[in-house]
């Protein structure tokens, strides 16, 4: 089966075009499917075979810190070597656990993906770093094991270090169909998030790189016809290149420039062959195709971040170690409804989510264009209702001028700072309308297709994203659709381990009703649209699910 295709003009169209056809309707959902053959399931693993493997060390408790001073960089930075490394790629991509339930068996990761399908693979590239030859390595969560893919001669520079990662889509569109690359694009987000929180861990910094979308597949050995032949049955084993990061702290520098790395694996020697993701798919969707195509990067992307002058966000309060927070996290597949959440609790989390120029802000590709939409259900001694969070100076104004003028609903609108002396004033949160709690959670459950955990938590949110501004920010490209889904994905992580460490729990929302969300404030345009919704509360575990370590044979 194939859906048509987009026929636009300009690459901003072709995302405009992309955006519209996959929004989800109360009267349709968003092309799909229909139906899945759990059986015939995309394979959950890259391999490749033939290459040599090197065993990374499980580490990360030899690194251990309260998450609370993770913002903060250690006195001394952790020296690199493979010991280091391995936790770094343990905590931003390796396995959390072994769930299992009667005969079906499934993985963990300390990143999260829409379905736990995992579309993002992880490259490494190095030079002269302590105990890894010199060249490009795929990183096996499986094992927690680099395969060498491509060994080059050392030119006997200062070590660097880079993360390369990709998405292989089909994994997604497998399940989700058309909607795919916009739940692709939330986990790289989430990936870099990880990434970053594994790299404060050690004090090391994450950099997002200058490198365009056709130099990076060269980089990671993407575009290599041998290994994947560019034939039309051979779409579910692409990879599509996504973000380039550098580690960086003292005595680890920055790779050398795009143009240097993206030639530098031209003599290397090359091992190994990709496995098959998924021999015999049903499906194909022309419409992922033609979005990636129009929002990859053509030219180098350079950040032009600037951050509002906020006071320091304090530590949090919790004793818990970084490493535990970021293994424990999961996504909720129930809430408790009768718990509420501290207000407290709630203020921090919020603080946490303004932009920052610290950890995961720092790694962005532009500048933060999301704002929230609360939906607070259980939040003690706040009314129940919607509220709003502008995240960036300008966007409460910008945002307000955007709703329909003849919208009366929140003429009444105010700063919560204004009647709550708890609320932080910098944080400049909104209350649109209080809402009886019943009306509330049948509004909250019918914008994300009628879920029972955007209504039986504390509060669920939905991300609005400058979307008009983000996708023209590029002369020949509408790279900034990534970085706006992006950015919603480093919020969720926020979410995801902040929530942790309150000792509540979150999860990201991946199906939502687009415009009915926009008519509920009366946005009427493209401008801003949403993107992502989440959820946070008290979760009910099922106890009938069995959890195991995540490496158990290499506990033995």
């Amino acid at each position: 089966m194939e859906s048509y295709p987009i026929v636009p003009d300009t690459s901003q169209d072709v995302v405009r075009a992309y955006h519209a056809r996959t929004k989800h309707r109360f009267d349709a959902y968003a092309e799909g499917p229909g139906q899945l053959d759990w059986d015939a399931q995309p394979a959950a693993f890259r391999h490749y075979p033939g290459a040599p493997i090197l065993a990374l060390p499980l580490a990360a408790e030899r690194y251990e810190r309260c998450y609370g001073q993770l913002p903060k960089p250690p006195e001394n930075s952790v020296t690199p070597d493979l010991s280091s490394l391995g936790a770094l790629l343990e905590l931003a991509f390796g396995l959390s656990a072994w769930k299992s339930w009667g005969p079906n068996r499934w993985a963990l990761r300390c990143n999260p993906s829409s379905g736990n399908l995992h579309p993002v693979e992880a490259y490494v590239l190095a030079g002269n770093f302590p105990g890894l030859v010199d060249g490009l390595h795929h990183y096996d969560p499986e094992n927690h094991a680099l395969e060498g893919r491509a060994f080059a001669t050392s030119r006997g520079e200062a070590p660097w270090l880079a993360i390369g990662l990709s998405s292989i889509m089909w994994r997604e569109a497998w399940k989700y169909g058309e909607r795919a690359f916009r739940y692709c694009q939330l986990d790289v987000g989430h990936a870099v998030a990880c990434l970053t929180y594994a790299a404060a861990l050690l004090g090391w910094e994450v950099v997002p790189l200058t490198i365009d979308g056709k130099q990076l597949a060269h980089c990671l050995g993407l575009d290599r016809a041998d290994d994947f032949p560019p034939v039309r049955d051979n779409f579910t084993e692409c990879e599509e290149p996504e973000i380039l990061l550098a580690l960086r702290r003292p005595g680890l520098n920055a790779p050398p420039a795009a143009d240097l790395l993206a030639n530098w694996l031209n003599t290397a020697h090359w091992h190994g062959k990709p496995s098959r993701i998924d021999p015999a798919p049903g499906y194909r969707w022309p419409a992922i195709d033609q979005v990636a195509a129009a929002s990859r990067a053509v030219a180098g992307v350079v950040p032009t971040l600037s951050f509002a002058l906020l006071p320091p966000l304090a530590a949090h309060p919790t004793q818990a170690g970084a490493a535990q927070i970021i293994r424990q996290r999961r996504s909720a597949q129930r809430f408790d409804p009768e718990p509420t959440l501290a207000k407290t609790a709630f203020y921090r989390l919020l603080d946490a989510l303004l932009p920052r120029p610290q950890l995961p802000w720092l790694a962005q590709q532009a500048p933060s264009r999301i704002h929230l939409l609360l939906f607070v259900l259980r939040v003690e001694g706040l009314a129940s209702g919607l509220y709003l969070l502008p995240r960036t100076p300008g966007a409460a104004q910008d945002l307000a001028n955007a709703m329909a003028p003849a919208d009366q609903r929140f003429t009444a609108r105010r700063a919560v700072a204004a009647f709550d002396s708890e609320c932080p004033a910098h944080l400049g949160l909104l209350q649109l309308a209080e809402m009886a709690l019943p009306a509330l959670q049948r509004l909250a459950r019918s914008l994300s297709c009628h879920q029972d955990i955007a209504a039986t938590s504390a509060f669920s949110l939905a991300m609005l994203g400058e979307f008009e501004t983000a996708i023209t920010q590029g002369e020949l490209d509408a790279h900034g659709y990534r970085d706006l889904l992006r950015e919603a994905g480093l919020i969720g992580q926020v979410l995801y381990l902040e929530a942790e460490a309150a000792g509540v729990r979150g999860t990201g929302i991946g199906c939502f009703f687009d415009d009915p969300v926009h008519q509920l404030l009366g946005l009427n345009s493209q401008r801003y649209q949403s993107v992502y919704h989440f959820t946070v509360g008290t979760p009910i575990n099922d106890q009938r699910i069995e959890t195991g370590p995540p490496y158990p044979q290499r506990r033995l």
